[in-house]
């Protein structure tokens, strides 16, 4: 899921095949099919998003915006290699392949490989600090948040009983890394370098069901839970 102004929110749904905007209330006002399975997403501009979108034979990122309530879509490029997760900072866009982790110009041209990792979900989902500075990685397989230097080295390691099933990522835009724990429903502030846990956002008590993604809204002051299924969970920040 990924915020953008007025309160809206884009999401990827994956099992649908379709990216849907939702309203301030959260219902669907519009929705665009994609020809294979949405993966992640990210903002790219105030009115524009990237979207993953990977298949055995298909690998491409979409930009779509957001234009008076509708989704519009726009250019896109193929990749070489499977697209998982993506997220973007000043003009980089950083996309994981399941085991690595690539950057490459708004245009898709490759820069680097930044990280690479054994086995696969070892390189997962991935969020960048707002200064850049930071990357953030989901080892799903290993239970893991890994936090990578700019140019990918490796600084911390973070785990957690809690973040058993460790699926969703987001960096807020004062760079609060927020994860969650997909079978502890769990939904947690790590701190921003990685190593250590802030506080428990949210859990099975608030009714947080399998978390499969979050996304902070700043405009909302609100923070989006997806979950398994078609529902998300919407907590406000006091």
């Amino acid at each position: 899921m990924c915020a953008v102004p007025d309160g809206q929110v884009v999401v990827a749904d994956r099992d649908n095949k379709r990216v849907k905007l939702l309203s301030q209330q959260y219902k669907v006002v519009s929705h665009w099919d994609v020809n294979a399975e949405p993966q992640d997403i990210c903002q790219i501009t105030p009115s524009e998003v990237a979207v993953t979108v990977n298949t055995r034979n298909i690998h491409e990122v979409q930009f779509i915006t957001v234009n008076q309530g509708k989704l519009v879509p726009g250019r896109k490029f193929q990749l070489q290699h499977e697209c998982r997760g993506i997220a973007h900072q000043n003009g980089d866009l950083f996309v994981t392949s399941g085991k690595e982790l690539y950057k490459y110009t708004l245009n898709g041209k490759l820069i680097c490989r930044l990280y690479e990792a054994l086995g696969y979900n070892t390189v997962r989902k991935c969020a960048v600090s707002p200064t850049g500075d930071r990357l953030y990685i989901i080892s799903s397989s290993q239970n893991k948040l890994l936090t990578l230097a700019r140019d990918g080295t490796l600084l911390a390691t973070y785990s957690d009983p809690a973040l058993d099933g460790l699926i969703g990522l987001h960096v807020t835009p004062a760079g609060q890394v927020l994860v969650c724990g997909y079978y502890p429903n769990t939904v947690l502030q790590v701190g921003w370098e990685g190593e250590s846990k802030l506080a428990n956002l949210a859990t099975h008590k608030d009714g947080v069901r399998f978390p499969w993604s979050v996304c902070y809204s700043s405009i909302t002051s609100s923070i989006i839970v997806g979950q398994l299924g078609d529902n998300i969970m919407v907590f406000r920040v006091e």
